[in-house]
């Protein structure tokens, strides 16, 4: 299919990109995400709005305090959707397929799960360009992940890009020296590479771009500079001035003060993005969650940065006293947090599940009971009140918990192992075992190499003969 440009489109749909455009300069995200969102329902082909969504999508990520945890609960979470999407792309409906993918990617736009569904919908589509987009922003976060790298690499190549092509490959050789795969395809984009330089030169020197579509030439310039995945200092000091000039002008936009402090701490200028925070936090009336976990995210960035320092320079047991530090301070910020916003369900669990590391079994089921009534965190939940439960050798409520987890997961996915082998050792120590076998066996006939199942289904057998 044609990529569709901003003279082809029609009014409304001009007027909705120049509406999310204005807001993400503004750092409006939400009505950004949504103008844009709204601007592809009617033009589905029009990569430039794609690209201003993801782009404010990351922002909205990372300012809401979005990690791995969130990942990894955005992934349980959007299953549902993934699936249907999935069923879509089989149905031979890929453009369908992607606009479900949205609706999960706007949770966790950086989410590698969701994007090889959507690579896979937007190549069935004909629509490179889309999977190119968002692998661009997933490799921001995941810069050596070797399937990002591999299938960004054959993307560009299949679209004409070869320089892009030849970094991506240059990178996973690094990282594979002895994948002949990625050798060979290195050697390609070599290859082609070489033949195609002065093209890409002229080509850089003829145009402008998506430029020749916004109507400011440095509003454009900004929003490319903060897209960029790798920031040159010039690039940052730019940026940093021009969120500067946006505070003065607008001191109450909390959305800039945000945006400086996530420049400040992608270059490791800590003190200065938790000021920064802190003055936004200020702002705000003293009182939000977000701004919270922000500050908290960058003070563990911090952390890190140190550790490996400490590392790099052979100082391991400076390290590991820093370690020490990080860990404290994290379970007393959980704590504090959990003190100050009572109705907050999402520091509730993560509180719940330091609590259940460090073996403060009752407390820990307290957080998790009230951290269920969120709907994102029910399943978790559930799950790790059953282990407490187990635990304390519980077991018939560790089986009743456990059993109310598995039935609101649809998929024998590595989620539902988990859940479903806690609950065939709690039926098994609770000396119910043929239950246990059939809990066992259901995931032994999906996955025979998972845990011990091979061993427990086969002692049952032997039991029964």
């Amino acid at each position: 299919m044609a990529e569709v440009t901003l003279d082809q489109m029609p009014q409304k749909a001009k007027d909705l990109f120049n509406r999310g455009f204005t807001a993400l300069e503004r750092g409006n995200l939400d009505y950004a995400v949504d103008m844009f969102t709204a601007c592809l329902q009617l033009e589905p082909l029009f990569h430039q709005a794609r690209r201003y969504l993801r782009a404010a999508e990351v922002k909205q990520f990372k300012g809401r305090g979005g990690n791995a945890l969130t990942q990894l609960v955005t992934t349980l979470t959007g299953l549902p959707t993934v699936v249907t999407a999935q069923a879509l792309l089989n149905a031979g409906k890929p453009m369908q397929a992607i606009a479900a993918l949205e609706k999960v990617l706007r949770k966790d736009p950086l989410n590698l799960s969701y994007a090889k569904v959507l690579i896979k919908a937007a190549e069935a589509a004909g629509e490179q360009e889309i999977a190119i987009q968002t692998l661009v922003m997933v490799l921001e976060t995941h810069p050596h992940d070797a399937f990002v790298l591999n299938a960004l690499g054959h993307l560009y190549q299949k679209t004409d890009q070869p320089r892009q092509a030849l970094e991506c490959f240059e990178t996973l050789c690094e990282l594979k020296p002895n994948d002949s795969a990625a050798r060979k395809a290195l050697k390609d984009a070599s290859a082609i590479n070489s033949m195609t330089k002065d093209g890409w030169a002229e080509a850089a020197a003829s145009g402008k771009g998506y430029r020749a579509l916004i109507r400011n030439e440095k509003e454009a310039q900004i929003l490319e500079q903060e897209n960029k995945a790798v920031k040159g200092r010039s690039d940052i000091e730019m940026l940093i001035a021009e969120n500067k000039t946006r505070i003065q002008r607008e001191p109450g936009n909390i959305n800039y003060r945000r945006a400086l402090a996530q420049l400040y701490a992608d270059n490791q200028m800590f003190e200065e993005s938790i000021r920064t925070l802190q003055d936004a936090l200020a702002v705000s009336g003293g009182r939000d969650p977000q701004l919270d976990q922000s500050i908290t995210n960058v003070r563990l960035q911090a952390f890190e940065h140190e550790i490996k320092r400490l590392r790099d320079s052979g100082m391991a047991a400076a390290a590991q006293v820093k370690e020490q530090e990080r860990d404290q301070f994290l379970f007393n910020d959980v704590q504090d947090r959990v003190s100050r916003y009572p109705n907050d369900l999402q520091v509730k669990y993560e509180f719940g599940l330091m609590l259940y590391q460090q073996g403060k079994i009752n407390e820990a089921i307290q957080q998790f009971q009230s951290a269920q009534r969120n709907a994102q965190r029910r399943v978790s939940c559930l799950y790790y009140i059953g282990l407490c439960f187990k635990a304390k050798k519980q077991y018939d409520m560790a089986i009743d918990q456990l059993q109310r987890a598995v039935a609101e997961l649809p998929v024998m996915d590595d989620q539902k192992k988990a859940v479903v082998y806690e609950l065939a050792q709690a039926l098994e120590s609770s000396g119910r075992m043929p239950e246990a076998v059939d809990h066992y066996k259901q995931i032994y006939q999906i996955d025979i190499g998972y845990r011990d199942v091979t061993a427990k289904v086969e002692r049952g057998y032997s039991k029964a003969g």
